[in-house]
């Protein structure tokens, strides 16, 4: 019997993973970086980003290169596809988050419509 990778619905890549290792650094042990969709933003709704060391039961967690990020269950039904990424060049410094289930996002791109 062969064990098959399970694919997770959010993908988190290398960079991100390493600026979120850089952030959790300076936190208390066991923290992680929360990400969620409220309602809101140039655009309907907007992303969220939160240090927390609490965790919920439901929460879909992302643990890369010991990066951990934490989704809700509301959030990740806006989420799912999503590629997290983050950009360091001569404009920003930011998280960037490709989503294929937008329609529409504001031009900083912190904030989308579905």
């Amino acid at each position: 019997m062969s064990e098959t990778a399970v694919e997770s619905p959010v993908e988190l890549t290398e960079k991100a993973a390493r600026r979120i290792v850089e952030i959790l650094k300076s936190e208390p042990r066991g923290s992680a970086l929360r990400i969620g969709v409220d309602g809101g933003g140039c655009s309907g709704f907007t992303y969220t980003y939160n240090i927390t060391a609490s965790r919920e039961e439901d929460d879909l967690i992302l643990d890369r290169d010991g990066a951990v990020v934490l989704v809700d269950p509301v959030s990740l039904e806006f989420l799912k596809g999503c590629r997290i990424d983050f950009v360091d060049d001569l404009m920003s410094r930011m998280f960037k988050i490709s989503n294929p289930a937008a329609t529409a996002s504001c031009g900083c791109g912190s904030s989308f419509a579905v």
